[in-house]
């Protein structure tokens, strides 16, 4: 299992933008190259096949244009991951969850059975293909919705109409609301939304716990789920929480109580998830809300291995893109279990999976600004390769085409954002504290050019408005359009140069530590 989110309402950022973040993570010794590029809709499909799967489903013919992070490597299929439409809604996928087996017993996933024998043959059974996943949830959703919550309707459509072959946490976002989805075995799901002033750190385990049934079959205000989630829970005696005394009927919806846990009726809760994933969200939820007594003092209620924390909490301090971006680079920073620390024993340093690990393949930070309009309101900041060596570059999202320089090739070459970050990550890695200094000099700086860049175009543009030369509500008009991309270019310009000069830097660091270094000195 891979990937951390980390979700932020728009009362809880300092501009209130709404955050879908989240670090896309490839399995064990598995190093995905990606890309950032735009699709348009006349190169969005029709129809589309997965290749894990086999499905092939029919798609609407009315796509709207969307930034995406797909695999360089289209061999084993498109993996878009995470984007923003020309709607102005964000969408991340996904976040690889766990579900217990009561859960999968009731409601199987729906895999791919490949044919058995030869068509002709008395034996032949031709192939039954598996439901969607990971692979495709973003080019099946993301170019057709108009809201965070018309994003959450349609993945549950998609997943009661065909299945899924795995567990998944999905995000979306508007200039409003954030919301989670999660299947719950094949073909349920159920959904909660972001509260304004909260944020939500999201690991590889089924995380939502409070649910309202009566809302999410109802008004949906807070909660959406599938329709026949409560008949299913009561036909298979999903719910767990022990009531609070025996004669405590408490409000009930369908037969079922209105309010129960979620995660302890439909997650796992395993010893590797004592190892995997709660230390993730202990450390980042310790990090943004210290104030909470719960995580102080010498026996707190919550430690590393804790595995009912919240699902949302409230921050001490409101978040920007760049504090999200430290946050999910971390390697439990300053504490016994960070890698690159002294403190602990080197048991304890490698006790516990990282945020910011090795395999992290690209890290989006996807910011909706109400108050920016519509046509500069999406920003897709973008971090290829391992967090604590890289940086992340803010990227408009409304346009039609991004830098070469983030079209990412199969082969190993400089000339590229994702292979520039892994060589520095590299070389970095063996000697962290001699490289620290230039690699967070480098983030500070091409960040800052960031916000510097989003700040100038943003004024730039406005006064374009103001003289009648620019329409900024329409996202396709070509002044618009064409100023985004060449900030875009601008920036990413920058970046390059930088990290080019970051990676001769570590190279030199690097090199002088070499086993064959000799000197004359030496004698």
């Amino acid at each position: 299992m891979a990937c951390t989110t980390l979700l932020v309402g728009r009362r809880a950022t300092n501009d209130g933008s709404t955050i879908v973040a989240r670090n896309e993570d490839g399995e064990d010794f598995s190093f995905d190259p990606k890309k950032m590029i735009v699709v348009m809709p006349e190169d969005q499909p029709r129809t589309y096949t997965g290749v894990a799967s086999h499905l092939t489903i029919d798609l609407p013919d009315n796509p709207l244009r969307y930034t995406c992070t797909p695999n360089a490597d289209p061999a084993n299929g498109v993996w878009a991951e995470t984007g923003i439409n020309a709607a102005n809604v964000s969408m991340s996928a996904t976040e690889t969850i766990s579900a217990n087996a009561r859960v999968l017993g009731a409601d199987p996933l729906v895999t791919y059975q490949p044919a058995v024998g030869k068509p002709g043959d008395a034996n032949y059974k031709p192939e039954v293909p598996g439901g969607i996943g990971e692979e495709n949830l973003p080019t099946i959703t993301l170019p057709y919705i108009k809201s965070a919550r018309e994003g959450v309707a349609r993945l549950g459509m998609l997943v009661e109409k065909y299945g899924t072959y795995e567990t998944n946490g999905v995000a979306f976002g508007d200039a409003d609301e954030v919301w989670y989805w999660e299947n719950i075995g094949g073909h349920h799901w159920i959904a909660r939304r972001v509260p304004d002033d909260c944020y939500v750190v999201q690991p590889n385990r089924q995380g939502i716990d409070h649910f309202d049934l009566a809302d999410a079959l109802g008004d949906q205000h807070d909660y959406m789920c599938s329709a026949d989630l409560a008949q299913w829970i009561r036909e298979n005696d999903l719910l767990m929480d022990m009531p609070a005394h025996e004669d405590d009927a408490g409000e009930t919806v369908e037969g079922l109580p209105r309010y129960f846990n979620a995660r302890i009726a439909f997650s796992t809760y395993t010893w590797l998830d004592q190892l995997y994933n709660a230390p993730r969200k202990w450390y980042l939820c310790r990090r943004l809300t210290p104030s909470d007594p719960r995580f102080a003092g010498p026996a707190p209620e919550f430690g590393p291995e804790s595995l009912d924390i919240p699902w949302a909490m409230r921050p001490d301090k409101k978040l920007s893109a760049s504090d999200v971006k430290d946050l999910l680079a971390t390697t439990y920073d300053g504490t016994e279990y960070d890698p690159y620390g002294t403190k602990g024993t080197p048991a304890t340093r490698h006790q516990y999976r990282y945020v910011g690990i090795d395999r992290t393949s690209e890290c989006s930070i996807l910011c909706i600004r109400p108050n920016a309009p519509a046509a500069l309101r999406g920003v897709h900041w973008f971090a290829p390769a391992s967090g604590p060596f890289n940086t992340a570059v803010a990227l408009y999202a409304n346009v039609k085409a991004m830098p070469a320089y983030l079209d990412t090739p199969t082969a190993v070459t400089t000339d590229s954002l994702y292979w520039n970050n892994r060589l520095v990550a590299g070389l970095a890695d063996p000697q962290f504290f001699e490289s620290y200094e230039a690699i967070q000099g480098y983030r500070l700086n091409t960040m800052a050019q960031g916000y510097q860049s989003l700040r100038e175009t943003d004024a730039a543009l406005e006064k374009l408005a103001a003289e009648g030369k620019a329409n900024l509500d329409d996202m396709d008009d070509p002044t618009v359009i064409a100023e985004l991309e060449r900030a875009n270019q601008a920036l990413v310009d920058s970046v390059q140069t930088q990290t080019r000069a970051l990676l001769g830097t570590v190279l030199d660091q690097r090199t002088v530590t070499m086993k064959n270094a000799f000197n004359m000195n030496d004698h």
